[in-house]
C-alpha cells in the first residue's frame, strides 16, 4: 500500500512541478538566509558568510536535482529533457533532420504498404468466430506441390459425410450472375454454397435466416429455391426495406426467395470477395444453363471445400485421417473403375491445410512474388538504416568536444548513451510518422498493379493490430540501427584526448578506424545487390514484351458477351453473332470483327485429343472456337488453307484449322491440308488451313500446339463468345455503341465489358509488372540513400580536416592533390563495397530464377551496368566534398583552431 501510494505521489508531483519547484527555492532561500545569519553572528562578513553557508549547504543545483528525483519519476523526468534536447538538436540541423526524416520514411512506407498488402491476403483471418479452427481441403499427390482446390460434386458429397474429424464441412463456388433489374439483367457477384455453410462460418443474419441444409437439395426447400442477400445489396438493391424477406428476386431468369440478410462484415470465405447473393449450391444448374456442372459429375471441378474442425482436432491429425479415407472416399463417390484406377496410379489423395484466412486463388498464385518484394523492401530498410547509421556516426564525431565536456562535468556515460538514443528514436518517429502517410497511397499504386482491371477482387489494406504491431516493431528496431552503434562509439573515447584536441582536427588513428567504412562499404554492397536484383527483372520483363506473340494486340479490344440467359439458340445465335459483328463493323474507326471463345492472355484454357494416321496415338491439342475473319483481325499469318465462312454448318462436314505446333505433331510427314482428325472413330474433322503459331495461355511459355474450329459448327448450347475487334478510332465511343446494339439486338443480355488486348496481356504478367516496377523504384532509391550517405559522411570527415587540410595547402599542397586525397577515401568503400555487393548479387539472385523469362542471373550486361551505375553515383557524390576541400584557404582554414 505504501509504495502505490508513493507511485501516486510520484506521478501527481508530475503535474504539479512548476509549484513544487517554486516551494523549493523558497525554502532553499530560507535556509541559506538562516546559514547566512548565524554566520554573521560568529563574526563573519556579509560576503564570507554567504560563501560559506553556499559551501556548507553542498550546492544549490544538485540540492535540486537530488529533490527532483526523490519526488518525481526520474526515468521520465531524463527522457522528457532529452527530448527536448533532442527536439532542439534536430532543429538546430534541419538539413540533416530532413534527410533522416525521408530515407526512414522511404523504407518505412514501403515496407508498411507491402506488409499491409500480405497482411490482407496470407495474415488476417476471417472475420468469423474461432477462425483457427477453420480448414481448406485440397486434392493432389502429396510429394508434389501445387495441388488442386477444385472439388467435383459427387466427391464433396461424399466428403460432405465425414464427420469423425470436422464439425461441419461445405463447398462454395463463385459466380458472375445475371440479375433481374428494372431495365434488364444486370451482373451481380454471387456465390453457390452448400447448405452447411453459414453455420460452418458461424455469423447469425441480419435479418431472417442463412441457407441450411435443407436448402440445398435438388428444387429448393418448398420446391422453391431460397437466396440470401448482402447487407450491401440490401441497401442498393432495395433500400434497406424491412419486409425484404419473402421478396422474390429473379436471378438467371428464375425466381427465388429472399429469405435472410448477411451483416456487411460478413465477406464469406474468400478474403479477396465480396458477395452480394448466396445461392444454395444445387441451384447450379440454372446459374450455369445451358451448363450443368452438377450432372457432368466427376468430369467437372468446380467448386472449393472448407471445413470446421472437431474440438481438440489439429491440422495434421485432420490431414492425416482424410489422406487415409480418401481411397474409401473415392471409391463410394465415383464408380467409373478407369477414373479410380488412374487416382491410385497417380497417388491422388484429399489433402487438408489450414484455413483461417479462408480460400481465394489470389493467395496462392501473388503469395511468392509479395514475399520477395518485401525481402526486397526490407533491403531497402537496411540500407536506409545503414546510410543514417553513417550519418549519425560521422555528426556524432563532429560533437566529440561538446559530449567530452558533459562527460566532464558529470554526466555518466549511460546518461549520454540514453540522450543520443532518444534523438535516433525521434528520428525513427518522425520517419515512421511520414511512412504511415506514405504507405496508403504506395499500397494503393500496388493494388492497382497487383488487380490490374479485375474489379470484383478486393484487398483490404486497412490497418489492424497485425499491421501496428510490425510498425511499432520496425521502429524499435530502425531506432536500434541507426543509433546504438554510433552512440556507443561516440562516448567511449579519452576525456583528455577530446577536449584538448581541436574542433576540427582528426588524428591519424581516428583516421583508420573501420567501423566507418566497414558501414559505408555495407551500403554500398547491398544497394549493388538491390541495383542488380532490378537489373534482372527489368531485363526479364523487357524480354516478355519483346517476345513474338505471333499476333498484334495494337488496337484491338475485346468485348465480353453472355448469351446464356437470351432465348436464342443454335443456327438462330449464329446469326445474331454474324449480324452484330456486321452492325459493329459499320462503326467509325472499326476495321475488322471476328469472334473467339478464348482469346489470347485470358486465363483461359481448354483442351481435347485427336489422333491422325500419322500421329501415333492420342495427342492433347488447346482448342479455340472462332469466327471467319479471326486471324485477320488478330494478324496471325494463314500459311496454308483457307478461313472459315460464315455459310459453313454443321451438316456441310466438320473443318478444323491446326497452327504450325499442331500440323507439326499430328502430320509430322505430311501435307495437312485436307487430311482428317478423329475425336472419336466415326468422327472426323477436315483440316482446311494451317496459320502461324501464337502464345495463348502465357507470354512466358512456348506457343503451344492448337487447333480452331468454326463458331458456324459449335455443338455447345447458347455458346458465350468474345467479340475480337480492331479499330483505329476512341474505344470509348466504340464501347458505348457496342453496349447500344446490344442492347438494341437483345435486351435479355447483361452490357458487354469491353478490355483491350493490350490491357489484358498486362494483366496476364502483373505479378511480373509489379516485382519489375518496384524492383526498379528501390535501387533508384538505393542509389539516392547511398549517394547520400557517401555525400554526408565525406562532408562530416572532411569538415573535421578543415585545419589539417589548410596546412597541407599552406606547405605547398596542390588543389588537384586535395581532391583526390578526399576523394580516394571514398573510392576505395566504393571499390570494395561494390566487389563484395558483387558477389553475395550472385549468390542471392538465385532466389530470383523463377521470376526470371530469358534472363540469366549471371547476366554480364546486367551486372556490368550495375556496378558501372553505382560506381558514377558513388563518384559524384564523392567529387563534391572534395571540390569544396580543395577550395579551403590556408589562413582561414587555420584561424579556425
Amino acid at each position: 500500500m505504501n509504495q502505490l501510494r508513493t507511485l501516486l505521489s510520484r506521478i501527481a508531483s508530475l503535474f504539479r512541478r512548476e509549484h513544487l519547484d517554486a516551494a523549493l527555492d523558497e525554502e532553499l532561500r530560507s535556509h541559506i538566509a538562516l546559514a547566512i545569519e548565524e554566520n554573521m553572528r560568529r563574526g563573519m562578513s556579509k560576503k564570507d558568510a554567504r560563501t560559506a553557508a553556499l559551501r556548507s549547504f553542498g550546492g544549490l543545483t544538485q540540492t535540486r536535482e537530488a529533490y527532483r528525483t526523490q519526488r518525481g519519476l526520474p526515468f521520465l523526468d531524463q527522457f522528457l529533457r532529452d527530448l527536448r534536447f533532442g527536439i532542439r538538436q534536430l532543429m538546430r540541423s534541419p538539413g540533416f533532420a530532413l534527410t533522416a526524416v525521408l530515407t526512414l520514411a522511404l523504407g518505412l512506407g514501403a515496407n508498411t504498404a507491402v506488409f499491409s498488402l500480405i497482411n490482407a491476403l496470407l495474415l488476417r483471418p476471417l472475420p468469423v468466430p474461432h477462425a483457427e479452427d477453420l480448414s481448406v481441403l485440397n486434392y493432389g499427390n502429396p510429394s508434389q506441390p501445387d495441388p488442386n482446390y477444385s472439388f467435383s460434386f459427387p466427391l464433396f458429397r461424399t466428403v460432405e459425410k465425414r464427420h469423425d474429424v470436422f464439425e461441419s464441412i461445405a463447398a462454395s463456388s463463385e459466380r458472375t450472375m445475371q440479375v433481374r433489374g428494372s431495365s434488364g439483367n444486370v451482373n451481380v457477384s454471387g456465390n453457390m454454397v452448400s447448405g452447411q455453410f453459414f453455420s460452418m462460418l458461424q455469423t447469425p443474419p441480419l435479418l431472417g435466416r442463412y441457407l441450411t441444409p435443407q436448402d440445398d437439395q435438388k428444387g429448393g426447400a418448398s420446391s422453391q429455391f431460397a437466396v440470401v442477400i448482402s447487407e450491401g445489396f440490401w441497401r442498393t438493391w432495395f433500400n434497406r426495406a424491412p419486409d425484404v424477406v419473402g421478396r422474390k428476386l429473379i436471378v438467371a431468369n428464375a425466381p427465388f426467395v429472399v429469405v435472410g440478410v448477411m451483416p456487411g462484415s460478413f465477406i464469406g470465405a474468400d478474403p479477396t470477395r465480396r458477395p452480394s447473393i448466396y445461392l444454395p449450391l444445387w441451384s447450379e444448374p440454372i446459374v450455369d444453363a445451358p451448363d450443368d456442372s452438377i450432372a457432368a459429375g466427376f468430369h467437372s471441378w468446380w467448386m472449393r471445400v472448407l471445413a470446421r474442425r472437431n474440438p481438440g482436432v489439429s491440422v495434421q491429425q485432420a490431414d492425416a485421417a482424410m489422406r487415409a479415407a480418401s481411397d474409401s472416399i473415392e471409391a463410394e463417390a465415383v464408380s467409373d473403375a478407369d477414373w479410380l484406377k488412374e487416382q491410385r496410379k497417380e497417388h491422388q489423395q484429399i489433402g487438408v491445410e489450414t484455413g483461417s484466412t479462408g480460400f481465394s486463388y489470389l493467395q496462392r498464385s501473388f503469395s511468392k512474388p509479395l514475399i520477395a518484394v518485401f525481402a526486397l523492401c526490407a533491403a531497402m530498410l537496411l540500407l536506409a538504416c545503414l546510410n543514417l547509421a553513417s550519418l549519425l556516426l560521422a555528426r556524432s564525431a563532429a560533437r566529440e568536444r561538446e559530449l567530452a565536456t558533459r562527460l566532464a562535468m558529470g554526466a555518466s556515460r549511460r546518461q549520454l548513451i540514453q540522450q543520443l538514443m532518444v534523438e535516433s528514436l525521434l528520428i525513427a518517429l518522425l520517419g515512421t510518422a511520414a511512412g504511415m502517410l506514405a504507405a496508403p497511397i504506395v499500397s494503393h499504386t500496388l493494388k492497382a498493379v497487383l488487380l490490374g482491371r479485375d474489379f470484383e477482387t478486393v484487398l483490404d489494406t486497412t490497418l489492424d493490430i497485425r499491421v501496428f504491431a510490425f510498425v511499432s516493431l520496425t521502429a524499435i528496431v530502425a531506432t536500434l540501427l541507426i543509433g546504438l552503434i554510433p552512440a556507443l562509439r561516440a562516448t567511449s573515447k579519452n576525456l583528455n584526448e577530446q577536449i584538448k584536441s581541436g574542433s576540427h582536427t582528426m588524428s591519424a588513428h581516428e583516421r583508420k578506424r573501420l567501423l566507418p567504412r566497414v558501414l559505408m562499404g555495407l551500403e554500398v554492397a547491398l544497394a549493388l545487390m538491390l541495383v542488380v536484383g532490378a537489373g534482372l527483372l527489368a531485363a526479364s520483363l523487357t524480354r516478355l514484351y519483346r517476345t513474338g506473340l505471333g499476333f498484334d494486340p495494337k488496337g484491338v479490344v475485346n468485348l465480353d458477351l453472355n448469351m446464356g440467359k437470351q432465348p436464342l439458340d443454335g443456327d438462330p445465335l449464329v446469326r445474331w453473332y454474324q449480324s452484330y459483328g456486321e452492325a459493329l463493323s459499320h462503326q467509325p474507326g472499326v476495321r475488322s470483327v471476328s469472334y473467339a471463345s478464348i482469346t489470347p492472355m485470358d486465363g483461359s484454357v481448354w483442351t481435347n485429343t485427336y489422333h491422325s494416321s500419322s500421329s501415333g496415338g492420342d495427342k492433347q491439342l488447346h482448342m479455340d472456337t472462332i469466327a471467319p475473319g479471326f486471324f485477320q483481325t488478330m494478324h496471325i499469318p494463314l500459311l496454308a488453307g483457307r478461313d472459315f465462312r460464315w455459310n459453313e454448318t454443321r451438316t456441310s462436314g466438320e473443318k478444323i484449322i491446326l497452327n504450325q505446333a499442331a500440323a507439326k505433331l499430328m502430320f509430322p510427314d505430311r501435307n495437312p491440308i485436307g487430311q482428317q482428325m478423329y475425336k472419336d472413330k466415326d468422327k472426323f474433322d477436315e483440316v482446311i488451313a494451317v496459320v502461324g503459331d501464337i502464345h495463348y495461355a502465357s507470354i512466358s511459355e512456348a506457343a503451344p500446339p492448337e487447333a480452331y474450329i468454326s463458331i458456324t459448327q459449335d455443338e455447345g448450347h447458347k455458346s458465350s463468345y468474345t467479340a475480337v475487334i480492331r479499330s483505329d478510332g476512341p474505344h470509348a465511343a466504340l464501347a458505348a455503341a457496342a453496349r447500344s446494339l446490344a442492347a438494341q439486338m437483345s435486351p435479355d443480355i447483361p452490357p458487354p465489358v469491353m478490355i483491350s488486348m493490350s490491357d489484358q496481356l498486362d494483366d496476364s504478367i502483373r505479378s511480373e509488372r509489379m516485382m519489375a516496377m518496384l524492383a526498379v523504384f528501390f535501387a533508384v532509391c538505393a542509389l539516392l540513400v547511398t549517394a547520400i550517405g557517401l555525400y554526408g559522411t565525406l562532408a562530416y570527415a572532411t569538415a573535421r580536416r578543415t585545419g589539417e587540410i589548410g596546412i597541407r595547402m599552406a606547405l605547398g599542397a596542390q588543389r588537384a592533390q586535395v581532391v583526390g586525397l578526399v576523394f580516394r577515401e571514398n573510392a576505395w568503400i566504393a571499390i570494395s563495397g561494390s566487389i563484395a555487393g558483387l558477389i553475395a548479387a550472385l549468390l542471392a539472385s538465385r532466389a530470383l530464377a523463377s521470376f526470371l523469362y530469358g534472363t540469366s542471373t549471371r547476366d554480364p550486361w546486367v551486372l556490368a551496368g550495375s556496378v558501372a551505375a553505382l560506381l558514377a553515383v558513388a563518384s559524384s557524390a564523392s567529387l563534391l566534398p572534395a571540390l569544396r576541400a580543395a577550395r579551403i584557404e590556408p589562413i582561414a582554414a587555420l584561424r579556425t583552431e
